[in-house]
């Protein structure tokens, strides 16, 4: 089945992550996108959230992630980036017409974006940044007897050395925990995820590897693989894990894409309704100025993902301008109500909104 798209244009604004929930609760989903909130079901009318500083092509905004941080009843943001040494949080005024005040959590190193994952099953996600010139660590919302935000975060370092580029979450032994991969190696999530220690198993070395770095059973053999894309070369992998006899583990490296180059965000969907995930994928307009690959045209993607093999249908491709990738965090959320998920995609070239169809097949099925 070939799942069909509906591109559209919101914005040109550069920002590079974006968010989909309802920020004045009227009952409708909108779109976020850095300095800018665009009123759903049109997407016409933006609402300014804040100032945001710039720094050549790249904007002081890394993740765009709702979160009801103070628990007045609102969704506000949870940002950081490489350029601001801070992980913050952005407050929603419930006025469209007010700016959204900005709040330090805690100062940070250099942030290459942040990632959320529920660790200990409280229902509420805790906050992973990226570091790559600093230990793991992650923030969890300090709520009050009633559950309520309350503005105020604990912080916990999970890991000893630097964390490199890339991040994801992936249950590697099968013991039913989720634990943390780095670029170098893997965290072990103990039975207190607070506590610790989280072990490190350094047992390989994914480059410049995307964030997230994904956790999935490619070839149905029961174990926990990795996909995971060159964020700032050409590439895009799957590591097979392997267990011998003795119990110990190896990985081995195969191909899934060499064409394409800046693979930085990656998500798994089941875009055709099928009950199977497929991979989305797609270049990061200007990662860096000079990475390999960087003046090639840009592309939006899904795989089709069977028995070890990854079958690849283009969603966008061409120059900045006319196409889109999908810049460092996108967003993947049923946005039009026919039940199948869209694709928010940001980006230095634009903010653009893929309208999923459905499979050409299942049309003419219908008909």
């Amino acid at each position: 089945m070939t799942v069909r798209f509906r591109k559209r244009k919101i914005s040109d604004e550069p920002y590079e992550a974006c968010s989909v929930f309802d920020v004045n609760q009227d009952g409708r989903l909108d779109i976020v996108s850095g300095a800018y909130w665009y009123e759903g079901p049109d997407f016409n009318v933006r609402h300014k959230i804040a100032d945001i500083a710039s720094y050549a092509h790249y904007r002081d905004d890394f993740s765009d992630y709702p979160m009801d941080v103070d628990g007045d009843g609102r969704m506000d943001l949870i940002t950081g980036s490489w350029w601001s040494e801070s992980l913050r949080w952005r407050r929603n005024p419930g006025d469209s017409g007010k700016a959204w005040d900005t709040f330090e959590i805690m100062p940070s190193a250099n942030i290459e974006t942040i990632r959320f994952f529920d660790i200990d099953g409280c229902g509420v996600p805790e906050i992973f940044p990226n570091t790559p010139g600093a230990p793991q660590a992650f923030y969890k919302l300090i709520r009050d007897e009633r559950g309520k935000g309350t503005g105020q975060f604990g912080k916990t370092v999970i890991g000893e050395r630097d964390s490199g580029h890339g991040l994801g979450f992936a249950d590697i032994t099968g013991n039913g925990r989720t634990d943390i991969v780095l670029a170098d190696g893997w965290l072990e999530q103990p039975d207190d995820p607070f506590s610790g220690p989280w072990t490190f198993h350094p047992e390989f070395s994914l480059g410049s590897a995307s964030v997230p770095i994904l956790g999935h059973d490619v070839n149905g053999d029961g174990l926990c693989d990795l996909i995971v894309g060159q964020a700032h070369d050409y590439g895009l992998h799957w590591y097979e894990q392997v267990r011998e006899a003795d119990g110990s583990r190896s990985w081995i490296r195969r191909e899934i894409d060499a064409s394409v180059s800046q693979y930085h965000d990656l998500a798994l969907a089941d875009l055709d309704g099928d009950g199977e995930l497929e991979l989305v994928a797609g270049k990061r307009y200007l990662a860096h100025d000079f990475d390999p690959g960087a003046d090639d045209p840009l592309g939006l993607y899904y795989f089709k993902i069977g028995g070890g093999r990854f079958e690849k249908h283009v969603i966008d491709y061409g120059p900045p301008g006319e196409a889109s990738g999908n810049g460092i965090f996108m967003w993947i959320q049923d946005i039009t109500g026919n039940g199948y998920p869209d694709i928010v995609a940001p980006g230095t070239e634009g903010l653009y909104l893929f309208e999923n169809l459905g499979s050409e097949e299942e049309d003419a099925c219908a008909n």
